[in-house]
């Protein structure tokens, strides 16, 4: 049977935007002022119901890889249970829509099906709000699915370039300057030809090792392009860092005013200086 896990994040918002704008459409209808709204909520609920079945599917089959991640199961399993409580909503929305139309010839009952579609619509609004969270708990916390969706070996490097780079900083945040200088070193390995990383590995000289006039050797060794604005205000700051870090605050404040020169708008230039005023 055809894998549609890759589909899964478009299913999900076009269940978000169907599903919300066709329950709000209901709760409208039921005033009786606005009459187009009827049927144009019954469509909206019962593509939504669809699409749902749709969604769960794709998230099922999109599971497997984030669940085995260690930690992470737990997290996967209450995002599939919640996933599969809004489709079972939406499924009720439905047949009660569905049922509306049936009774279409007897206005009373017809009208306690749509109130009762407005009422499980709302619920169902409520357990998709859930399973969207708990799935956004599950990406941004656990990074499930992550880097895995085109089964490109480059997006997963990135993924693990993404985790050594963010678990170096929080170490660095901790405290534990040698934990973070072993996470960069790793990062140097898994990007040797990255032109940024000379400058982590020189930041990480500075702040983990503190091998401050190292730092500056390997700076001076540096040339980047004229035209990248980024790297060249880099070197200028960690260069500035160094000097200060050796207690040559008028040579780290020259360089910031020579930074300040070729780059007079750059808000991080301007703070730098700002501290050796």
């Amino acid at each position: 049977m055809f894998d549609i896990a890759q589909y899964h994040p478009q299913l999900v918002h076009f269940v978000v935007a169907l599903g919300v704008v066709g329950v709000l459409l209901r709760l409208v209808s039921l005033t009786g002022k606005v009459a187009w709204t009827s049927p144009a909520a019954t469509t909206l609920l019962l593509v939504a119901a669809a699409t749902s079945m749709a969604a769960v599917k794709s998230g099922a089959e999109a599971h497997g890889p984030a669940e085995r991640v260690p930690g992470a199961r737990e997290a996967v399993q209450e995002h599939e249970e919640l996933g599969e409580r809004t489709r079972n909503l939406f499924l009720l929305v439905a047949a009660l829509e569905l049922a509306a139309i049936a009774f279409k010839q007897r206005e009373r009952m017809q009208r306690g099906f749509r109130i009762a579609s407005g009422i499980g619509g709302i619920a169902a609004a409520v357990a998709l709000y859930q399973a969207g969270e708990a799935g956004g708990k599950l990406v941004y916390s656990y990074a499930g699915g992550v880097g895995l969706r085109s089964g490109d070996p480059a997006d997963v490097q990135r993924l693990l370039v993404a985790g050594l780079y963010h678990q170096a900083r929080a170490a660095r945040t901790a405290g534990n300057h040698a934990e973070a200088a072993r996470l960069i070193d790793e990062l140097a390995l898994q990007r040797p030809g990255d032109p940024s990383l000379p400058y982590l590995s020189v930041e990480s000289m500075i702040r983990d090792r503190h091998e401050f006039a190292g730092a500056l050797v390997v700076l001076a060794a540096q040339t980047p392009a004229p035209d990248n604005i980024r790297l060249n205000i880099q070197k200028g700051l960690l260069t500035s860092e160094a000097f200060d870090s050796l207690g040559q605050p008028d040579s780290a404040r020259a360089t910031l005013r020579t930074l300040a020169e070729k780059f007079p708008r750059n808000r991080f230039i301007a703070e730098a200086l700002a501290k050796h005023q």
